[in-house]
Order: structure tokens, then C-alpha cells, then sequence
């Protein structure tokens, strides 16, 4: 069954404005509830068979379960759909006022009840090999959820300072640690002592809701400390005019769990545009 590709409403003035301001911005009932119950279906497949590059962050014997898996939509019809099909295309450009949008990837983040994990403050471009104005993230979550479940927390304004820094690894043995090093990018600042002069930006979340983010925005999410509400979400990359390759290294693209299930060799040159197989453009339709 086609679902409906259009948002269920424009993007506001306001809106935008707040996330050039803020570096995050939560657009709220954008997304048809049709979608919603198929990613549902869809996710509960992914969980029950996690990709080659997936990694379990919860360690064994303890409980909950915190699922991280890439590149989704590489082999799954739904996921496809979903970040090329859905109103996501169409707000992707609405939101950076791009002409033509390229898919980076998706990652699903699923925290179950109980599950202690938390992901660490961090930033997104640093893992990705990539520079430039029109870069965004938006988190869809399929389960409504508080802070107490798992939900975004974001420093406002973090992202205009234009830093990079050294990125996170997730979890333990994961071979990310090494790779990042690389970058030889300064560390984070101490984050407790940092937060205490910043403004935290977190909001509850419904299905169909969307939140967009700056990929120089800080950001964290805490583990899932309820006892029956499942945190299942969807991050998804979209790229805008501007976009175009950084052959820095230590990116995540150069994990060997990474390049081994991307269809094409990552064979860029420093400010090459992204595209073919690996990177789809998805607008215009």
C-alpha cells in the first residue's frame, strides 16, 4: 500500500528559525501515524535479525537491551521506504531550503525498559566524513517517550561555535575507539562543569513527532529507566546543496564492519559530492 510521501503539515518560520538559533528544534505531528505502524512492524524484524554492522551496547547478563544497527535501509524494504518514500525527503529540503537531497544513512537506536546504557554527549560530524552548511539529522521516535524512557537532550546553541571534537565510541570493543583517534580532534570539555553555564533543550515525544538536530550540536540521551515503555527510534542523515566529502581520517566510514556492507568502495576525492548506491538522492522525487 503507497502511504503518503507529503508532511502532514509545512515547517513554520518559527521553526526554522529556532533550529538556525538553537542547533535543534522538535517538529511536532508531521509525520502520517500510517508510517508509524509500519516502521513499528519493520523494527520488530530488525531486532529479532541485527545487520553485520549492528552492535549490541548492553553488555551480556545485564538488563535491558540497547541495539544500534546502520544502514538499515540497505536491506530492508521498509527502512528504504521510509527515508526515501515518507514526508522525510520533503522536509529535509524544506528545512535547509535545498534544492536536491542526498540520504547519508539511517541508524536505529532501540533502548528497551530498563536498559542502563546511556549514549555519551557527543556530536555528529566528527564520525562522518563530510563538510558543509547543509547537513541535518532528524530523530524519529515510534513510542512515546520522556526522559525518563531515553528522550534527546540537546546544549543549545552548541553548534555555533563551530568546534569539532574528538568523537565518542558507543560502547566497549566495538574497534571505533582506535579508528577515532585519528582525527587527532581536541577532547570534549568536562561536561558537568560545562552544562553548569548552558541551557539543556530536551522534549517529550509522540509518535509522529520529528526532531531535527545540527550535526555541531551537542547532544545525549540517558539509558531507559522505565519499566514497561520501549524507546525505539530511528536517526536519519539527509544531505543539502552544499555537502560534499572531507577525506579527513579516523571517519566511520573506514570501520571494516562499515565497508563491508556498503555496495560500492568509498573511493572520494576531498570535496566530492556524495551519490550512487552508497549515498541516494531522494529529492526531488
Amino acid at each position: 500500500m503507497m502511504l503518503s510521501s507529503e508532511p502532514l503539515r509545512t515547517i513554520s518560520a518559527a521553526e526554522k528559525a529556532a533550529y538556525a538559533a538553537d542547533g535543534a528544534v522538535i517538529l511536532r505531528g508531521v509525520l502520517p501515524m500510517a508510517w508509524i505502524e509500519r516502521m513499528r512492524v519493520a523494527v520488530e524484524r530488525i531486532l529479532a535479525d541485527p545487520g553485520a554492522a549492528s552492535v549490541e551496547y548492553t553488555p551480556e547478563g545485564k538488563s535491558g537491551r540497547y541495539l544500534g544497527d546502520f544502514f538499515v535501509w540497505m536491506r530492508d524494504p521498509d527502512f528504504r521506504a521510509f527515508m526515501a518514500e515518507s514526508p522525510l525527503p520533503a522536509l529535509a529540503a524544506d528545512m535547509m531550503g535545498a534544492s536536491h537531497v542526498t540520504f547519508f544513512y539511517d541508524q536505529l537506536l532501540v533502548k528497551e525498559p530498563e536498559t542502563a546504557e546511556e549514549t555519551p554527549w557527543h556530536q555528529d560530524l566528527p564520525y562522518w566524513p563530510l563538510r558543509g552548511a547543509d547537513i541535518l539529522s532528524f530523530w524519529v521516535s515510534f513510542d512515546a517517550i520522556t526522559q525518563q524512557a531515553g528522550t534527546m537532550a540537546y546544549v543549545r546553541g552548541s553548534h555555533r561555535a563551530g568546534t569539532m571534537y574528538a568523537p565518542k565510541a558507543f560502547g566497549s570493543n566495538t574497534g571505533y575507539a582506535e579508528l577515532f583517534a585519528r582525527m587527532g580532534l581536541p577532547p570534549l570539555p568536562d561536561m558537568t562543569e560545562y552544562l553548569k553555564s548552558r541551557e539543556v533543550l530536551t522534549w517529550d515525544v509522540e509518535p509522529g513527532d520529528v526532531i531535527v538536530h545540527h550535526p555541531l550540536t551537542l547532544h545525549y540521551s540517558p539509558g531507559n529507566a522505565t519499566k514497561s515503555v520501549r524507546r525505539r527510534a530511528l536517526a536519519l542523515r539527509y544531505l543539502g546543496d552544499d555537502a560534499v566529502y572531507d577525506a579527513r581520517p579516523g571517519t566511520f566510514v573506514e570501520n571494516a564492519k562499515i565497508t563491508a556492507i556498503l555496495p560500492e568502495p568509498i573511493a572520494y576525492r576531498d570535496g566530492d559530492r556524495l551519490g550512487g548506491a552508497n549515498f541516494p538522492a531522494v529529492w526531488p522525487r
